[in-house]
């Protein structure tokens, strides 16, 4: 019963984050032939640089951007998670603020400012789903959820679900670590693994339920729950019917 009440209140907060729409912002125009980075510059200006700072370098209320590649800009704006609403909360998925050329640009922006961070991963289609779901389970299951639906990661953080993950916004995460998210290299997940950790998250988006309605992959618990009451239900209806048939016969 907990189980099934944390599994709904976990996919009705995934999916209160990931629709609920932001105040628009004010953006520039990235022309067709245009600068980049002076473009990118602008966006910064109007929507990062109040928390994290003229130079990268992060306030009080943001960390600085200078160990922030391609890689991490990406997932957090291409996600939704930047800008952030509320500073100093967790960010959450939503709809990305910015279209995808902008997100390009302010990328190009903070690159050309020295940010040394990762770049942008290279993800392959090809990957090895055998191995993906073993390197789940022993690195993002305890988090994530057995099926991807997120679950309480501890110290106030939620994992999230990544249900709407691309396979770039997994492997993103995997090599940038957001959050208390641990990160993972290439001396620790070389590229074959990766490819098949981003190709098994992405099996999870439609999963094969042979057993029919899934029941939001509550697991187990929920399952034998709905089962029970489905089962003492029928038996209950049953046996009044049998005993007003019963009733209803004339005595001999």
């Amino acid at each position: 019963m907990i189980a099934l009440l944390a599994a709904a209140v976990l996919t009705l907060a995934s999916e209160t984050s990931a629709g609920q729409p932001k105040p628009p912002l004010a953006h520039a125009t990235v022309p067709a032939r245009g600068d980049a980075i002076k473009v990118g510059g602008d966006l910064y200006a109007l929507h990062c640089l109040a928390c994290h700072g003229d130079k990268l370098q992060g306030t009080p209320q943001a960390p600085g951007l200078m160990n922030s590649g391609a890689a991490s800009v990406d997932f957090q704006l291409s996600t939704g998670r930047m800008p952030l609403e509320v500073p100093g909360t967790e960010p959450m998925r939503g709809p990305p603020s910015f279209p995808r050329d902008q997100i390009d640009a302010i990328i190009a922006y903070v690159v050309s400012h020295g940010a040394k961070g990762p770049d942008k991963p290279a993800v392959h289609s090809n990957g090895d789903l055998t191995r993906g779901r073993k390197l789940y389970e022993e690195n993002c299951e305890a988090c994530h959820g057995a099926t991807a639906t997120g679950a309480v990661a501890g110290f106030g953080w939620l994992a999230p679900a990544l249900l709407q993950s691309t396979p770039l916004q997994t492997a993103e995460a995997v090599r940038t670590g957001p959050g208390i998210m641990p990160k993972f290299d290439e001396r620790v997940l070389p590229q074959a693994d990766l490819d098949a950790l981003a190709a098994y998250v992405d099996s999870l988006h439609h999963p094969d339920d042979r057993g029919g309605y899934s029941l939001a992959s509550a697991g187990p618990v929920g399952e034998g729950l709905v089962a029970w009451i489905a089962g003492l239900g029928i038996t209950v209806v049953l046996m009044f019917a049998v005993g007003e048939t019963l009733k209803a016969k004339p005595r001999g």
